[in-house]
Order: structure tokens, then C-alpha cells, then sequence
């Protein structure tokens, strides 16, 4: 097993926030880069499914599962926490990552946040000295819904 170094940590911790970042950006090719070739990433099924249950592998098909923000006016992805362990085999580890993402929509000219507190599970692999995703499930711990008065 391998020991995570503090620069390790700290490369993780940026990794994790550059998902957020790219995602509230809407900058999917960026968001896919993050990932090694073949990931898979594993998303919830909301309302009727909070668990991972759809599984997208290789990045394009990684882009195309996030390409559904593009209909949510504003998101914001708020890291709340992230804890990474060494993984079994060298140059790998694993992450719990919690988030709360909202979700600004507007219905019937009302504008609502739709508040996902949720973790992502996340096994990391180190390719060429980078860390990238290798892995990410998505589990929606519990939704609510705010209003909105305005946004931008």
C-alpha cells in the first residue's frame, strides 16, 4: 500500500474541486479531462432513485451523462468536506467527498433551489505524476427545495 503524502492530499483536494468548478461552469471537456480514459461515473436517479444506479464509462459518455446541466440555469457546487486513504495498489486511493449542490431552476416564473446534500465515493488512480478520477459514485443523501429571490 502506498502512503499519501501531503502533496498527494492537497493534489486530491484540488482535483475534487475542479469538478465542482468545471461543472458549475458547464465546461464538460475540462470536467471529462479530470478522469482517466476508461472511468465510470455513477449517478443517482432523482427523484425515484438517490443511490448510483446508472453507470457511464469512458468519457464521452461521461460527458453526455453531465451534459443535463446545461438546462439548470445556475449551479453551485459547495464542498463541505473530503477525506482520501491510500488505495491496495501503488499510485491509487480513495476518496469521500461531501457537497451540497444546488440547483437554480425556474417554474411557472418561480425560482427554486433544488438542494442536493450528497457524497461522492471516489477511487483515484496517479497516471504520468497526475492524479485523476478513476471512479465516482454519486449518493444523494436527502433533497430540498428553496426559493430563490433572483440570480445571474
Amino acid at each position: 500500500m502506498t502512503v499519501l503524502t501531503a502533496g498527494d492530499r492537497i493534489e486530491l483536494r484540488d482535483l475534487v474541486a475542479r469538478y465542482a468548478l468545471h461543472a458549475d461552469r458547464r465546461d464538460l471537456d475540462a470536467l471529462a479531462a479530470l478522469f482517466v480514459p476508461g472511468a465510470t461515473l455513477v449517478l443517482p436517479d432523482p427523484p425515484a432513485d438517490l443511490g448510483p444506479v446508472r453507470a457511464h464509462t469512458g468519457r464521452d459518455a461521461i460527458v453526455r451523462a453531465l451534459s443535463t446541466l446545461r438546462a439548470v440555469p445556475v449551479t453551485s457546487h459547495e464542498l463541505a468536506g473530503e477525506v482520501f486513504d491510500s488505495g491496495g495498489e501503488p499510485d491509487t486511493a480513495s476518496g469521500h467527498v461531501t457537497c451540497v449542490a444546488h440547483h437554480v431552476t425556474e417554474h411557472d416564473g418561480r425560482l427554486t433551489d433544488l438542494a442536493w446534500h450528497l457524497h461522492y465515493t471516489d477511487a483515484y488512480t496517479r497516471r504520468d505524476g497526475t492524479w485523476r478520477i478513476a471512479r465516482r459514485s454519486l449518493q444523494i443523501d436527502w433533497i430540498e427545495t428553496r426559493p430563490v429571490r433572483k440570480h445571474r
